[in-house]
């Protein structure tokens, strides 16, 4: 997922969204007491959009002099679109929130708290101890109510593992290399892994950071160490950065410099990779794929030399804009979409871990692909959950810088550790400017 500035075509866009709804959010009941509410999506597919219409349908029945008309801006522009909306005042009543777009959205006082709603609804007992958690900024308030979670796990295919003559799946990133490299066969198109070299590339190079440095990591702040030092300045960190760059040396394709999220999944899905680190959504396009029920399966999250890993659930979810002249009516879709069956269906359309506790006991989650997220939601000593900073105003940057240092070393105009160097100063510096 990522984060787009705001661009003039990005307003223009937005305008014409708008005009073509007919309906501007923000004007308080018509004659007849009637509320229209406008709702605006971030991670939009066609998909997703017809499942969420239908929910609002069913919420709509439920609450007649309530009408949502649902926005869904292109995924590329949403983030921007939504910022203009928030910026102006008018457009949105209800709103899609990231975990990178929360910070500089409430920073600006554009999200309403919805912390005292939240204690007095019925629906919050239902709700797991992640979706509670992540309910609560770090400044006590609650700007949106997750709707599930992306949590990283790897996919592998059982045939290739077991072809190599391994007895099952890698468990840490030590492992991963070996199985991968064992795998790789260039001549018959075979790779390994499916290495992230494009956009977003930094993210897995911090799940391994992570996982060599997990047992002295601040859990409320994973860049950081418990002493108050970045995790990129651990000696930990060096071993992790080398041993996951050789991944791509090793037993990556060479055309893999430059992959994203879509053809890090084709690599997997058209069978020229052995292992895929991703996020669940990806369950859901392998069972469409060529792949076979019995060629692949998931595996839980990769551990560091201690035998632990990192998991850094990424988060989304509904909030209220602080604008909206239809806070009630707004809060009350929030808990409508938060409730267990609809949290539940979107969990599962959506291939995301869920937010209510009981949803752990469904087949769809405790047999075939699933059970490795299981696995890990019954081992947090193992698989700890920790928190990103992704709300910081400067995560943008910290992505555009991070992915080209990421392309530096791949390309061989940057070293391991002064990659390492770099990223500990910048967030050292970032850090001591926010004391300031």
């Amino acid at each position: 997922m990522k984060n787009k500035i705001l661009t003039t075509a990005a307003g223009i866009g937005t305008v014409a969204v708008l005009a073509l709804t007919g309906c501007s959010a923000g004007a308080g009941p018509s004659a007849d007491g009637t509320v229209t509410l406008q709702m605006v999506e971030s991670l939009t597919n066609p998909a997703r959009t017809e499942l969420i219409r239908g929910l609002l349908d069913e919420f709509e029945k439920e609450n007649p002099k309530i009408k949502v008309n649902l926005v869904s801006p292109p995924t590329e522009q949403a983030d921007a679109k939504i910022q203009q909306m928030l910026q102006s005042g008018k457009g949105v009543d209800l709103l899609e929130v990231r975990d990178i777009t929360v910070g500089p959205f409430a920073n600006n006082g554009w999200l309403y708290d919805l912390g005292d709603d939240l204690e007095g609804w019925d629906g919050w007992d239902a709700l797991t101890d992640n979706a509670k958690s992540a309910s609560v900024a770090e400044d006590g308030k609650s700007y949106f109510v997750p709707y599930g979670f992306y949590g990283l796990s790897l996919f592998y295919r059982t045939d290739l593992v077991a072809d190599a003559g391994f007895d099952g799946p890698p468990k840490s990133w030590e492992e991963l290399l070996e199985q991968a490299s064992a795998i790789q066969d260039p001549s018959n198109n075979i790779y390994g892994y499916a290495f992230r070299g494009g956009p977003n590339a930094n993210s897995n190079v911090v799940a391994a950071i992570e996982a060599y440095t997990i047992d002295d990591l601040n859990v409320d702040d994973a860049f950081l160490m418990k002493d108050g030092t970045t995790i990129f300045a651990a000696p930990e960190a060096q071993d992790a950065v080398d041993d996951y760059f050789d991944l791509f040396k090793e037993a990556s394709p060479p055309s893999a410099v430059s992959w994203g999220y879509p053809e890090m999944v084709a690599g997997f899905t058209n069978g020229t990779t052995a292992f895929l680190l991703q996020d669940p959504e990806v369950i859901a396009t392998v069972q469409d794929s060529s792949l076979t029920e019995d060629q692949w399966d998931t595996a839980p999250l990769l551990t560091g030399p201690s035998g632990k890993a990192a998991q850094p659930l990424a988060v989304a979810g509904w909030g209220v804009a602080e604008a909206s002249e239809n806070k009630e009516a707004a809060v009350k879709l929030v808990e409508f979409l938060s409730s267990a069956e609809p949290a539940t269906e979107f969990a599962q359309a959506n291939s995301l871990v869920p937010i209510i506790t009981e949803a752990a006991d469904d087949d769809f989650y405790s047999t075939g692909p699933w059970t490795s997220y299981v696995t890990m939601t019954e081992d947090p000593e193992t698989y700890v959950n920790v928190r990103q900073p992704r709300g910081v105003s400067w995560w943008t940057e910290w992505i555009q810088k991070s992915d080209q240092d990421v392309q530096n070393v791949l390309l061989g105009n940057m070293s391991t550790s002064d990659l390492l160097a770099s990223w500990d100063q910048f967030w050292t510096e970032k850090y001591a400017a926010e004391k300031g």
